[in-house]
């Protein structure tokens, strides 16, 4: 049995599966953000500690037998948060999580260096660690000084496991401190934030064993513990790299799309290409010599939701008001910037709104806008993808959002690339972590692991819609240089 242990933002996932890759079973435990100032977002990672008790207690009540025989584990877990540790390896403050705005300044500050960009193939983002440590010591200084190790959210759950202090280059990627084509710190970049290799854990990769569960736990957990054998955690990725091992993206070109609060285009690589004038992520994968290049839209069923709110409508009344049948896009443009954009525009700033209003817009029409602005975004996704080298034939669906098939049937007319609906696709984090475990503990080959999910549906572009959709991509891409400043 193999176990994988997904740190979401809003909660703990722990699955079950077993050598054939059948799920067992899972459970999960909630968490909460603390947001004491405006753009800040905390956790106390104490709490990632609890979760993780109830939810992994929880699968060995519910499926002891099953439990008692874990070989490996896997660890997934949202990126970029700073866990800062002192010298006894107690927390010095709440983590600062990856939606946190609150080092603007101080990203700038760093993205402005060249080096960053590069050697770590990305835009120095706000969200990204490098210049939460450097906010921490122009704000925080009694803090900075005590920090003797700072780690991501899912190496710090490694930590209280297994002991070990040990990251992998998926996460890794996503600090501003990893050479990204070589696949380790760079000496440089942590100096150019005041910061020393030292501070870092080691690095191995996503399918080699970080250290072994901790007897203690193993025995609180009824996970046998044979004469010579502990249980191996693997290395595990970011929460975006082990949904892809989960959902088998992992051969160059192939490719999914994340609907949920945020939005995500991921695309598999077998070498490294980065673009960061366009801001598109390019990290290491969660696989040795595997590379991967990202799409991110901040607010993707945000955007729905918003909507819903203020409407006072259900998702399902205001979506079902639309039918089955996909139309054509209104003469209103929705720019979904609620909290600024990432791709391709790097802004913090920027707003969202409508375009386009008049008398004979209802709510209908509104509503078609919201979805197709969330679609157009990641059309703009895409097309900084295909600059960067990256050639897409079709994507693989996930998230909550893509319940809604008149959603994924506009954005497949937006991209025009077919989308393929998977079969169990919610478990891709927690199970991908899993499939990691499994590697791990066995040393198999993970192309025998990463097989992809069987597709359930395929949403083809209509034909007869595309270009009415290319002709209302083409206002929405001219509106953002409109509104850029005001």
């Amino acid at each position: 049995m193999y176990l994988g242990i997904d740190l979401g933002t809003s909660s703990v996932k722990a699955l079950l599966m077993d050598e054939n890759q059948l799920i067992i079973g899972s459970a999960s435990a909630g968490l909460e953000v603390h947001r004491p100032h405006t753009g800040w977002s905390e956790q106390n990672p104490a709490d990632w500690v609890d979760a993780t008790l109830k939810a992994v207690g929880q699968l060995a009540r519910d499926h002891a037998k099953a439990v008692k025989k874990v070989r490996g584990i896997g660890l997934s877990g949202h990126m970029h948060g700073a866990t800062l540790l002192d010298k006894d390896d107690k927390v010095i403050r709440p983590c600062i999580l990856w939606n946190d705005t609150r080092s603007h300044l101080e990203a700038a500050e760093l993205d402005a260096n060249p080096l960053f960009r590069s050697l770590s193939g990305n835009i120095v983002f706000p969200g990204f660690t490098a210049p939460k440590l450097l906010w921490v010591k122009n704000n925080e200084p009694e803090n900075f000084d005590k920090v003797a190790k700072a780690l991501l959210p899912k190496d710090f759950l490694r930590l209280w496991l297994t002991g070990e202090m040990v990251s992998e280059p998926s996460d890794a990627s996503g600090t501003s401190w990893l050479d990204v084509a070589n696949r380790d710190w760079s000496e440089e970049l942590l100096k150019a934030s005041g910061m020393e290799r030292s501070q870092m854990p080691d690095l191995v990769e996503g399918s080699e064993v970080s250290g072994m569960l901790r007897p203690d736990l193993a025995k609180a957990w009824g996970m046998e513990m044979g004469e010579g054998r502990g249980v191996i955690v693997a290395g595990g990725g970011g929460d975006n790299a082990a949904s892809a091992i989960g959902m088998g993206i992992v051969e160059a070109g192939s490719a999914f799309l994340s609907l949920g609060t945020s939005g995500v285009l991921f695309a598999a690589n077998d070498s490294y290409l980065p673009n960061p004038e366009s801001a598109v992520h390019a990290f290491c994968h969660a696989l040795p010599n595997c590379w991967h290049q990202m799409g991110v839209i901040l607010s993707a069923t945000d955007c729905l939701n918003w909507y819903s709110g203020i409407t006072g409508m259900a998702l399902e009344k205001l979506t079902g008001e639309l039918g089955e049948i996909l139309k054509p896009p209104t003469g209103t443009t929705f720019l979904p910037y609620l909290s600024g954009e990432r791709t391709p525009h790097n802004d913090a700033a920027i707003r969202g709104g409508f375009y386009g209003l008049e008398h004979a817009s209802g709510r209908a029409d509104l509503t078609q806008s919201v979805l197709a602005g969330v679609g157009f975004a990641f059309r703009d996704c895409l097309e900084a993808l295909r600059a960067a080298g990256t050639n897409i034939e079709r994507v693989t669906a996930v998230g909550g959002g893509s319940n809604s098939i008149y959603w994924l049937k506009a954005i497949s007319s937006i991209i025009n690339l077919p989308i393929d609906l998977p079969a169990d696709g919610d478990n891709g984090a927690a199970f991908g972590a899993a499939r990691l475990g499994l590697m791990a503990a066995e040393k198999v080959d993970p192309s025998e692991i990463c097989t992809q999910a069987e597709t359930v549906r395929t949403l083809e572009p209509d034909a007869d819609l595309t270009s009415k959709f290319d002709e209302a991509y083409g206002r929405f891409t001219s509106l953002y240089p409109a509104i850029k400043g005001l």
